[in-house]
């Protein structure tokens, strides 16, 4: 039985992983799919989820200062005999928001020594009252703050995830992109060698009827056993990039490997910008309130305001009143206002050098806060004009090197046609070529600084979701 189950659950498992793996074993993986898996399932985006769990920990323990509360407290000694006293004192308090506590309670004492102001009623005294602070605690107090600065930690807590998680993100899409870049150089070298292979041949065929010296064999081998080794080292340099990758490829918990068929989005130059959001059109650079950034600077600003306020309040005098209802528990059906407990607690420093200290501090903080954020949103505004410049340029710069990727593939054409009247040479042919070869190279670099540009301004922006 035992056996069976551990058959089962290998199955399950194996299972799960087959059937999740097989995304990863199609022909191509997009862009957009590789981000998807990446938000869903990697790690380091799931800790920063974290970040707002514990936010909602320390809110649920800020609220906890407000939690209805059961104190008991009995004391009794008996000796040789006699009982000196038995004293209970029980009472269920509940705090509310502007410093008003509501409190029950029931005291009962016995035995033949105890302090006469403890005596009750043979069947115990009850009693109702409320405790209100009227001057520091009125408005604001440590409980009520704690509450305050919980709710802001979790809205800080919020934008502190998607910075982080942007930071994965920004990094998985550096990855892609150079594991597209390195296969496209990968696939143009492998597509050159075949090129240069053909040509070899076919020389070594000219060489034996005697039309081309034997010269040129040495010429055209050169050129295969450089585009051999251009290959090896666009294969090691993809092996790398696809490693590299991996790092950021999970489901659930289980790291995943791309398959040697699957290959990366080959127009990715169409869709780059929809998929990282970052259309001119769908960035609004003026209004930066919602950027994840500026919203933790508000909530730390914020976080600060609470705090000067419980600093100034720190300013009022201590003025704590309370008032109880006593009546024997038979009798509490019926009101008697003699009856009663009333205490007023009134303290306050002479010079209120500590406190005004703390409130001048506290403001200062403020202040520098909003230097801060004002610096922080001038800096964010450029760096999003600087990075629309750049993507702007590589655009432009695009645009140039496919013109000169078709003038250079034109070249070669009619290098190769006169090649085949007898008018040209394998040394011009190959010249032409390597500088075609050099122009698609330079066209790829360009594309992938085209797209890490975007995954730039993308991480800037900080919109993970």
């Amino acid at each position: 039985m035992r056996n069976s189950i551990k058959i089962f659950s290998f199955l399950f498992l194996f299972g799960f992983f087959q059937l999740h793996s097989q995304d990863f074993n199609k022909e191509e993986l997009s862009f957009s799919e590789f981000l998807g898996y990446v938000k869903k399932y990697h790690p380091l985006v799931k800790q920063a989820d974290l970040e707002v769990s514990n936010a909602q920990a320390k809110l649920m323990t800020a609220r906890g200062g407000f939690d209805p509360k059961i104190e008991v407290d009995y004391n009794k000694k008996e000796f040789k005999g006699t009982e000196y006293y038995s004293i209970l004192n029980s009472s269920f308090k509940i705090p509310t928001w502007y410093g008003v506590e509501i409190k029950a309670g029931f005291d009962d004492t016995d035995g033949q020594y105890y302090n006469p102001q403890n005596r009750t009623p043979d069947a115990g005294l009850t009693s109702l009252g409320i405790s209100v602070a009227l001057g520091q605690g009125m408005f604001i107090n440590q409980r009520m703050a704690d509450v305050r600065e919980g709710k802001l930690q979790l809205k800080l807590s919020d934008a502190e995830r998607k910075l982080r998680a942007i930071e994965v993100l920004y990094k998985a899409s550096e990855a892609y992109f150079e594991w597209r870049k390195s296969y496209n150089e990968a696939e143009l070298y492998k597509r050159y060698l075949g090129f240069a292979s053909t040509r070899f041949q076919g020389v070594k065929k000219l060489i034996e009827l005697g039309d081309s010296p034997a010269i040129d064999s040495v010429e055209a081998k050169i050129t295969v056993r450089n585009r051999e080794l251009n290959v090896e080292n666009a294969n090691l340099k993809l092996a790398k990039a696809k490693l590299n990758l991996a790092n950021y490829l999970w489901i659930e918990n289980v790291p995943v490997e791309l398959d040697d068929i699957v290959r990366p989005e080959q127009n990715l130059v169409q869709t780059v910008e929809e998929t990282l959001k970052t259309d001119a059109m769908m960035v609004n650079v003026e209004s930066l309130d919602s950027h994840p950034k500026m919203q933790a600077l508000e909530s730390k600003l914020s976080i600060l305001e609470v705090n000067r306020q419980l600093k100034a309040n720190a300013l009022l005098p201590k003025v704590n009143v309370g008032y109880n209802y006593i009546s024997e528990p038979s009798y509490f059906d019926t009101f008697n206002a003699d009856d009663y407990k009333f205490n007023i607690d009134f303290s306050f420093p002479i010079f209120l050098r500590k406190e005004r200290g703390s409130l001048k501090m506290a403001k200062i903080k403020i202040q520098d806060l909003k230097f801060d954020i004002g610096q922080q949103r001038l800096e964010l505004k450029n760096k999003i004009k600087a990075q629309q410049t750049e993507i702007t340029s590589l655009k432009k710069q695009k645009s140039v090197i496919d013109e000169l990727v078709n003038d250079y593939t034109v070249m070669l054409n009619s290098e190769e046609k006169l090649f085949s009247f007898g008018e040209s040479s394998i040394f011009l042919i190959n010249s032409r070529e390597n500088n075609l070869v050099s122009a698609k190279l330079s066209q790829i670099s360009i594309e992938n600084q085209f797209y890490i540009s975007n995954a730039g301004l993308y991480k800037i922006l900080a919109n993970p979701d």
